[in-house]
């Protein structure tokens, strides 16, 4: 079985979220895996090329969405170079997160709350 690989984008003040979220690929039975390319220092200009290599190795992106989400440069580049990469996206409501919080760089992307049935029936839909 290939497993799907999907990168997870989100901003650094969300990381336990992250985390959690990303837990459930941990299971050897689910039918995919999470990728993201968190900053542990400065960024460097290597890292747009290492992170952009790492998008294109994916079949989707998931943003997880908060209000910390339109401040965090990170992911907003990420969810640039993800539609530049012609990912299918889908954005994810965590903490606060609403579509107040959803990045100008998301819209016209659909986004729903956390549910793991949204999440798997986003990749089901790959």
């Amino acid at each position: 079985m290939n497993k799907k690989r999907v990168f997870v984008s989100f901003a650094m003040e969300d990381a336990i979220e992250k985390m959690l979220f990303c837990g459930q690929s941990k299971n050897s039975q689910v039918p995919y895996e999470f990728v993201d390319m968190s900053v542990k220092k400065p960024w460097d200009s290597s890292w747009k090329t290492n992170c952009r290599s790492r998008i294109k190795g994916c079949h989707a992106m998931i943003v997880l969405i908060s209000e910390n989400t339109k401040k965090a440069d990170g992911a907003l580049w990420e969810i640039k170079c993800g539609k530049e990469e012609g990912l299918e996206m889908l954005g994810i409501y965590i903490k606060k997160g609403n579509v107040d919080n959803r990045p100008f760089e998301l819209w016209g992307t659909k986004c729903q709350k956390w549910t793991w049935d949204n999440i798997r029936q986003f990749i089901d839909s790959l």
